[in-house]
């Protein structure tokens, strides 16, 4: 309670001061930064129509920004100022067409900027002047026709600037723009209306290496010799009506990679014009669509003395057939690319007669319908064939031996075709491969003799199949394998050798099969490697009270995933379902209908770091205390419309290293405070789509959301309150929440019958000792105390005597005799004799005690009954027990019971201290003798000495009656 009613006032205080408030939210912006520093910020699929919504509430150590997918049409002056150390900057795919002059203005830090998928016609000339740093400028997909000539003057580190797809028409003004960028090195004008590289005097900069033209409406390049001298990239493609002699004069010397595609350059007359090296030509495109033309290439070739083509690109050319031996006088090829044209047959690579040096042929995205056989005499062996790919193709078979002629294959995609047969020898001799791509085909079944060459094999990718049931030791051979992917296939079952031999296995996906249990023995043969386990997509239940995990004998594995069991997902979590995975990092158990997860559920999961458990549970859940308390490792949560009504520090407060939360789309109407604090932590809470009500229940939550510069709070500004949706939750009023009748009652009530107790018992115990304190500071008010305190040893007085009116008479008769009579020089101070006419009486009081060595105390019963007596006794059992000095005597006329003593406190502790004397009474039998004895220890007392260590004090022996 008090604790409550303590963060209450505290909220209170912070919220009446606005400027104490430190919200970690932000409008319009998530946070992305790994690091928790508040670098870098992503405003997408926001509807604010103001660049100053994005901008205004971030930190000003915002390096990296994406404002995308907006309505945002301008940008004014001076928007970013407020983020000096941009660094990254995207407006990508808003709706700008409109930026003012200086809107980037002091960027001088930036280094990126991409205004790509907008509007944008025209660019004011001074619009870049401040980006002194800046090395990457994309204006790709906007609507500028033209440059202003200075627009570049002063970003001279720009490194590639891309402005393709706009509507640009000058060339020779854009060559203008950028003559001067020392540093440019790309340049991308595609999808633009050039007509020409015309210029004037200007020059391309020297750094500049790569140029993209492609897809506008050249005519020609009417360029001067030197002009692409420096280029080492050149694509031209899609220029349909650049004709052959618009080469002619251009020095093309330095090129290394030449896109001609979808021109009218006729590439046999190109090369006899042009001084660039065929090896650096791309020639998919160019018309060479039967074996003639593609002779006639490689003759042409011969006489320009070319030996080695790194790369021979022979896509979209139309091709169909080719002929033994039609490429036997090229020059070595290293690679071949035939893919996109129409290329059926492959006979085996009979066309590569005379081609021994090369190690990659793809025929992608043709019309192959099946791999021959080709083990047969005087079959050519491609020894050198490292890499082939006959992807994106309609083959329906593979004959056994269809890779005999290439035995030292590295690399094999089979994939994305209809291969419905196999057979068992297709991939016979493959000794040497590494990876195999077989998914996205028709498979049904494999066998054992399937894979039995492929003992170098290390991934092997099958998904995507038809594949219903893995045989006996389908994987015998695969002893290096260490990724299989067997997702999207119909496998309802393994037979129990089916993963024999698997003895390097780190990475298995199993997902959108048709699993329906967990055999543990199955994984039994690769236990100490598996790290990843891909169960996702399958119809696995798990039966409650189950003696074992499934999982135990993966010691090792690090990701699992059981998301989207269908047709309902996983009902129940058993206890042991997780035992033994103390090694697991990555846990999935999204889109499932869980209706109960038992507490010891995650007890074995002590390393995990990611848990998702999104869409997981059939209507309302409620988690149960200590569900995640082994999680102590656990970084990120997202527990995203699981239905929970509950969030408590009994189910969340063990996750002391969590730092990301996802709550969102729960049902939850209030979020506890003490369950949040208790995750030290966290950075990033996401509660969106929470049925938050605006009442005193979530007043703590709403001072904490404002007022935690930890915490990142995703869009706290946009919550709505569940009642009304147009108010915001982090502004709703709860001034009422602190006036709280039945708490102020109680708390009012508690104060009066503490005073009314506690007030009796100071009254008892502290009563003499407050009125002495009282008395003690009047005196020093008066200026008696000073004084008084340092006159130390010298006193007026040998002694103060402090008694009752009753016993003057003693005093008088037999006390003042014989002290200052009979042969004795003491002098006594006596209150009617010595006291200051017209003094207050307390100071009288204290001036006698402290002019005097000693304080005689005549006790009497009239004398404890005395106020001022008892005042006298106080102020001299001060000097004697706080000062230190043996200043008091105690002489008792009467004999008094401890009955009677015992509530003189203070009395009781001087008598155990201090021995005292006792006045021989009319019982005594000799009393003449006794009274003697009496006045003589009395006098011995009065001549020791007012200094009392405290060493002696403590050690004393103890006190005895005289």
């Amino acid at each position: 309670m008090a604790t409550s009613i303590h963060r209450l006032l505290t909220a209170a205080v912070v919220l009446g001061t606005a400027a104490l408030i430190s919200t970690y939210s932000f409008h319009n912006c998530i946070e992305t930064s790994k690091d928790g520093q508040r670098k870098a910020f992503q405003c997408v699929h926001r509807h604010n129509k103001t660049m100053s919504a994005f901008v205004d509430d971030l930190p000003t150590t915002t390096i990296n920004l994406t404002i995308g997918v907006t309505p945002v049409t301008h940008i004014p002056r001076d928007s970013f100022v407020s983020l000096p150390h941009l660094q990254d900057l995207r407006l990508d795919r808003n709706n700008l067409s409109d930026i003012d002059y200086l809107a980037f203005h002091e960027l001088h830090e930036l280094k990126s900027l991409n205004l790509s998928l907008n509007n944008i016609s025209q660019l004011n000339p001074d619009v870049f002047q401040d980006l002194s740093n800046l090395t990457f400028l994309s204006l790709t997909n906007n609507q500028l026709k033209q440059l202003p000539e200075t627009i570049f003057s002063t970003v001279l580190e720009l490194n590639t600037l891309i402005m393709r797809q706009n509507l640009l028409t000058n060339f020779s003004a854009i060559a203008t723009s950028v003559s001067h960028l020392r540093n440019l090195r790309i340049l991308d004008l595609c999808i633009n209306n050039l007509t020409s590289l015309t210029h004037t005097e200007v020059t391309l900069p020297k750094s500049l290496t790569t140029l993209y033209v492609c897809r506008n409406n050249l005519l020609t390049l009417g360029c001067k010799w030197s002009f692409l001298a420096s280029i080492q990239v050149l694509d031209l493609s899609y220029n349909p009506h650049l004709p052959t002699k618009a080469f002619a004069g251009v020095d093309l010397g330095n090129i290394n990679y030449l896109r001609l595609r979808s021109t009218n350059v006729q590439i046999v007359e190109f090369l006899n014009l042009s001084n660039i090296r065929p090896e650096h030509i791309d020639f998919s495109g160019t018309g060479i669509n039967n074996t003639d033309k593609l002779k006639d290439l490689c003759k042409t070739m011969q006489r320009k003395k070319v030996k080695y083509l790194n790369k021979l690109i022979l896509g979209n050319n139309g091709i169909k057939t080719l002929s033994n031996y039609t490429l036997s006088q090229c020059p070595n090829i290293i690679t071949l690319d035939l893919s996109r044209n129409e290329f059926k047959p492959t006979n085996c690579l009979s066309f590569l007669t005379g081609q021994t040096h090369i190690q990659s042929f793809h025929a992608e995205h043709n019309v192959i319908r099946s791999l021959p056989s080709c083990k047969v005499p005087n079959m050519v062996q491609f020894s050198n064939l490292r890499d082939l790919s006959y992807r994106y193709n309609r083959i329906l078979l593979v004959n056994k031996y269809a890779f005999y002629h290439t035995p030292n294959l590295q690399t094999l995609k089979l994939n994305i075709n209809t291969i419905a047969y196999l057979d068992n020898l297709a991939l016979k001799n493959l000794k040497r491969l590494e990876t195999l791509r077989l998914d996205n085909n028709l498979l049904t079944d494999l066998f054992a003799k399937t894979f039995e060459d492929l003992s170098n094999l290390k991934l092997l990718n099958l998904r995507n199949n038809r594949i219903s049931v893995i045989f006996n030791r389908t994987f015998h051979s695969l002893g290096k394998l260490t990724t299989l992917d067997l997702g999207g296939n119909k496998i309802t079952h393994f037979q129990p050798a089916g993963f024999d031999g698997l003895k390097n296995l780190s990475k298995l996906y199993l997902d959108g099969n048709n699993l329906k249990e967990i055999d543990p023995s199955h994984y039994f043969v690769f236990q100490d490697r598996l790290t990843v386990l891909d169960l996702e997509n399958n119809q696995i239940q798990f039966h409650p009270g189950s003696p074992r995990s499934p999982f135990r004998n993966l010691s090792k594995l690090r990701d699992l995933k059981l998301s989207r069991q269908q047709p309902y997902g996983i009902a129940v979590l058993p206890d042991t379902l997780f035992q033994g995975l103390h090694s697991l990092r990555s846990l999935y158990l999204t889109d499932n209908k869980i209706v109960h997860i038992y507490p010891k559920t995650f007890d074995d999961l002590t390393g995990l770091q990611f848990l998702t458990l999104d869409d997981c549970c059939a209507g309302v859940t409620q988690l149960q205390p200590g569900v995640f308390k082994n999680l102590r490792n656990l970084t990120k949560l997202t527990v995203e419309n699981m239905g929970m009504q509950n969030f408590s520090k009994d189910v969340f407060g063990n996750l002391t290293q969590l730092r990301t939360l996802q709550l969102n789309r729960n049902v939850m109407q209030s979020i506890p405070v003490d369950a949040l604090e208790s995750l030290p932590n966290l950075q990033y809470l996401d509660i969106r789509d929470i049925p938050l009500s605006c009442t005193c229940l979530n007043r703590l939550l709403q001072n904490y959301t404002l007022t935690n510069p930890r915490i990142q709070v995703v869009y706290l500004s946009t919550l709505p309150c569940l009642h009304d949706v147009t108010q915001k939750f982090y502004k709703f009023d709860g001034t009422v929440c602190f006036i709280d009748l039945g708490e102020y009652l109680f708390f009012c009530t508690a104060a009066v019958i503490f005073l009314f107790t506690v007030i009796p018992l100071l009254y008892v115990k502290l009563y003499w000792k407050m009125k002495y304190s009282y008395y003690v500071f009047c005196a020093w008010f008066s200026d008696q105390w000073r004084s008084l305190r340092d006159e130390k040893e010298k006193c007026k007085y040998d002694a103060f005597v402090s008694y009752n009116s009753s016993d003057e008479q003693w005093v008088m008769e037999q006390l003042l005799p014989n002290l200052e009579g009979n042969g004795s020089s003491f002098k006594l101070c006596l209150h009617h004799r010595d006291f200051e006419l017209g003094r207050a009486i307390v100071d009288n009081i204290v001036s006698a005690v402290y002019s005097s060595r000693k304080t005689i105390c005549v006790v009497s019963r009239s004398f404890l009954q005395s106020e001022w007596c008892s005042l006298e006794m106080q102020l001299a059992s001060y000097r004697l027990f706080d000062e230190h000095r043996d200043v008091l005597l105690l002489v008792f006329l009467e004999k008094i019971s401890d009955r009677q003593l015992s509530s003189y406190h203070r009395m009781r502790k001087v008598m155990l201290k201090k021995t005292y004397v006792q006045w021989p009474g009319s019982d005594c039998t000799d009393q003449e003798q006794a009274q003697d004895l009496f006045w003589n220890q009395l006098r011995r007392a009065m001549r020791t000495g007012s200094r009392l260590e405290r060493e002696e004090m403590d050690q004393s022996a103890a006190p005895s009656k005289v």
